[in-house]
């Protein structure tokens, strides 16, 4: 028997530090698809929808295709924004009868009226659909997940792997549970614990032996137990003021034992023991800088990560602390992915390539973060700002930054982007005629991704954080109003 299955997506994490806020503007421009444009976007991607819509086809399912949207991590999201996807959601799932949803969420998203987006969307499906239909959710590794996510999904299967290379993998384990659900076979319900963290098991890195895959190691053996369905673990957003932020452990279970709970307590009180190490050291700019020039000059290349101002976890992506240092240092053969400018992109775009431009560059959402570059050099190449990702995170997702432009000075080679990405992918690099294999230094404004695609062509990675950002490590710096209290590690230790 065919049956009808919604499939929608509302992503995004939220920075509650940054003034600048998701509107549906910022959703267009990373990504709001609706009806029939979802398959044309998604398929064949290694993504959560693309998994979805796999799974359909394998359960003989009829897919039906409500709203998707993504917007790249930034202050909250605007009222308007929210209510008009969730509205889109809630509608589509109305529409006709549903035998089952499946939900690409985050897991991280604030609104401007309210703290617990993904909450919210559930609890109006809730309310529109009642209990009967079943809902199957995927989240970031990076969720703070709340009470009232977990009371109202059926299942939530989180990424085990950050970089997140493992999108489409947990798509297809959601849909699956829900298929044994459909079929009678397991009734799923879910348990979250989560502790007196801000954040915790290395901020869920787990490129290296670590406290997040030990923890995983732990979950994976829990998931073994009878009636155990499905156990993941979130290392949290901690650049988020709100009640319920930090890391959470979930557990999936047939029905409602207390030993589900127990589990997710025990990963916990793992996290807890293991919050001082960290796999990941990181320096600030003028040590980077004497680092780069020990390692010489040559290839493969120095990779040097801008921890502080990660567009992928807030940041505004045009701090200016480690692309100064870098001009200042004279590097040479160097390359940068992406400050984020597009008043000197257009400048970049009228002058025409081969032309010596002199502007301002970087530093104009928040001068405090670094203020504007005044540089000097020359257009080497201009572009529609226009990437297929290759991978491996999200590969064959499109992106697209608006008008770009390669900006050469002195031996650095920067990419000006109109868009606010994080440089997770080698295109970015690629699309703009740069080989990153062939340069001595690269530089990217991420704080892990990265990984993923350049570690394998690294000759050494550098991760610099000089407090220059709104993504920093020094959450002392920040004010939290809301937060529960006490917490690891503001009040604690």
């Amino acid at each position: 028997m065919t049956r009808n299955i919604l499939i929608a997506g509302f992503k995004h994490e939220t920075n509650t530090f940054s003034e600048r806020p998701a509107d549906l503007a910022a959703y267009q421009a990373r990504g709001l698809y609706r009806g029939e444009a979802i398959p044309e976007a998604f398929r064949g991607t290694r993504t959560e929808i693309a998994g979805f819509m796999e799974a359909c086809a394998r359960h003989d399912w009829t897919p039906i295709f409500g709203t998707v949207g993504d917007a790249t991590p930034s202050g909250p999201v605007s009222r308007d924004a929210f209510e008009t996807i969730v509205g889109e959601i809630v509608d589509a799932a109305q529409a006709e009868p549903l035998d089952g949803i499946l939900l690409q969420l985050h897991g991280a998203m604030v609104a401007e009226h309210l703290d617990d987006g993904e909450g919210a969307l559930l609890e109006r499906l809730r309310g529109a659909l009642g209990r009967e239909v079943p809902i199957a959710v995927t989240l970031d590794l990076h969720a703070n997940v709340t009470d009232k996510m977990a009371a109202l999904a059926d299942v939530i299967v989180s990424y085990r792997t950050y970089p997140h290379v493992d999108m489409h993998e947990v798509a297809t384990e959601a849909a699956d549970i829900l298929a044994r659900a459909l079929a009678g076979e397991v009734h799923p319900s879910v348990r979250v614990a989560r502790g007196a963290m801000l954040d915790g098991a290395d901020h869920g890195r787990t490129t290296a032996p670590g406290p997040m895959r030990e923890v995983l190691e732990s979950a994976a053996r829990y998931e073994k137990e009878p009636g155990v369905l499905s156990v993941t673990v979130n290392a949290g957003f901690p650049w988020a003021d709100i009640q319920d932020a930090g890391p959470s452990a979930v557990v999936v279970g047939d029905g409602r034992s207390p030993r589900y709970g127990e589990i997710a307590e025990s990963l916990i009180a793992e996290i807890w023991d293991s919050r001082h190490r960290t796999t990941v050291e990181s320096v600030d700019a003028a040590v980077a800088m004497d680092l780069v020039r020990q390692a010489g000059a040559g290839t493969p290349p120095v990779v040097l990560a801008d921890f502080a101002d990660n567009p992928g976890g807030g940041g505004y992506g045009d701090a200016t602390g480690l692309l100064g240092a870098m001009i200042a240092a004279d590097l040479q053969d160097a390359a940068f992915a992406m400050i984020y400018d597009p008043e000197a992109a257009a400048i970049c775009h009228q002058a025409g390539e081969g032309t010596e431009v002199s502007l301002k560059l970087g530093g104009k959402t928040d001068p405090k973060f670094g203020a504007p570059l005044d540089v000097r050099g020359t257009v080497a190449r201009l572009t529609d700002g226009r990437v297929v990702l290759d991978g491996p995170m999200a590969k064959g997702l499109k992106i697209n930054m608006g008008p770009s432009a390669v900006l050469r000075v002195g031996g650095v080679d920067i990419v000006v982007a109109s868009g606010r990405y994080q440089a997770l992918d080698r295109q970015y690099f690629l699309h703009a005629g740069i080989d990153p294999a062939r340069k001595s230094v690269i530089a990217v404004k991420s704080a892990q991704h990265f990984r993923a695609a350049f570690a394998p062509i690294a000759r050494e990675i550098i991760v610099v954080d000089s407090g220059g950002g709104l993504t920093s490590n020094d959450f002392r710096a920040l004010t939290y109003t809301k937060v529960r209290r006490p917490v690891y590690p503001l009040d604690l230790e």
